[in-house]
């Protein structure tokens, strides 16, 4: 009857209904819960129905104060600040990591095909060792991609994708190599496969046509940064971040920094662009150049090609007079970089 079922929630809502030692996990008093259930209602059938058990679940197999922090955690909403921060301290702690970061960001996003509507950042795949084996991902495998997985593997748990990953460590290193804070949007989802991967070619190539710079050079800037639905503004804004790191001859074969300054992120490669003398390196190597007299800092032709062309020139020489429109446009050309390929983002703070 109803006045049953309101005496059995008093006895469980006082908690009489259960049997508790300290220590012991909470078990329900099976005699006082059929005790205040009369002839007038089926004994049997309350048992075999499992109300006792479901009672049970209901109030728990702990008492309150004994929390699974563990489980509680897992079940936490998942920290991304605390994620960019373990990416900085690593930074700090290994300022040379930081350019790498940059550039694991870059090239998992600069797959992005606009027609296809295939590639860019939004399903992980440089994580994949087909993705990993293309020309320009050279070095990468032993390097970033080594480098994060144990921040991946400390909030795995709480839903840390690949993807978000190696898109907060771009923007992460930026900020703690001097750089801007960058809006960056958070839920992009992991493929399972390597079926995702692009083929080889998408990302820009250091010299193409001839060996050093000519047209051909600007003309292979704009097919592949057209593709993913950038202008010339912001080819020469992105190529800005050649400010950072330096080539490795086991990775890509040309030797050495754009710039003095390659863990500090500034306009110093527009400024030496146009301020330098540039000749070509004389070596075995692949065509490069270097700042003469010195030979301590080096071009790739399709840096050169930057100041070759008219169109390209013209924001070239807007940004090395001016380093904060330079940090602005930047901003806005690697927020739209890592967003290519993404769909229901989640503007998220993280710093």
């Amino acid at each position: 009857t109803m006045m049953n079922l309101l005496m059995l929630a008093a006895l469980v809502a006082t908690g009489h209904a259960f049997s508790v030692t300290p220590g012991t996990v909470a078990r329900p008093n099976t005699m006082l819960l059929l005790s205040a259930v009369d002839d007038s209602f089926d004994r049997r059938a309350f048992l075999a129905n499992g109300a006792v058990a479901t009672v049970a679940a209901t109030i728990g197999t702990r008492p309150a104060h004994a929390e699974d922090n563990e489980s509680s955690r897992e079940s936490e909403p998942l920290d991304y600040k605390a994620v960019a921060n373990d990416i900085s301290q690593a930074v700090k702690d290994n300022p040379d990591w930081g350019p790498t970061l940059v550039r694991l960001a870059w090239h998992a996003s600069g797959t992005y095909d606009k027609m296809s509507k295939t590639g860019g950042s939004g399903s992980g795949t440089l994580r994949f060792k087909e993705e990993l084996a293309h020309g320009g991902n050279a070095g990468l495998a032993d390097t970033a991609v080594k480098w994060m997985e144990p921040i991946h593997a400390k909030y795995a748990k709480a839903g840390l994708s690949y993807a978000d990953l190696y898109t907060l460590a771009g923007v992460a290193s930026i900020k703690t190599m001097g750089g801007p804070t960058i809006p960056w949007s958070s839920g992009r989802v992991d493929a399972l496969d390597p079926a995702f991967v692009t083929p080889d070619g998408r990302l820009p190539n250091a010299d193409s046509g001839p060996p050093g710079s000519d047209p051909s050079d600007a003309a292979h800037l704009r097919t592949i940064f057209n593709r993913m639905g950038f202008n010339d503004q912001e080819i020469v804004a992105l190529s800005g971040a050649h400010a950072l790191g330096r080539c490795h001859a086991e990775a890509s074969g040309y030797v050495g920094p754009w710039t003095p300054t390659p863990t500090t992120f500034n306009n110093a490669y527009f400024t030496l662009l146009t301020s330098l003398d540039w000749k070509p390196k004389e070596w075995d190597g692949p065509f490069q150049y270097v700042n003469a007299p010195s030979g301590t800092l080096m071009m790739l032709p399709t840096d050169l090609v930057l100041i070759q062309d008219r169109s390209f020139l013209n924001y070239v020489k807007m940004y090395a007079k001016d380093g904060k429109k330079f940090e602005n446009d930047f901003t806005k050309a690697f927020q739209k970089l890592e967003e290519l390929g993404t769909s229901n983002l989640t503007p998220t703070e993280w710093a």
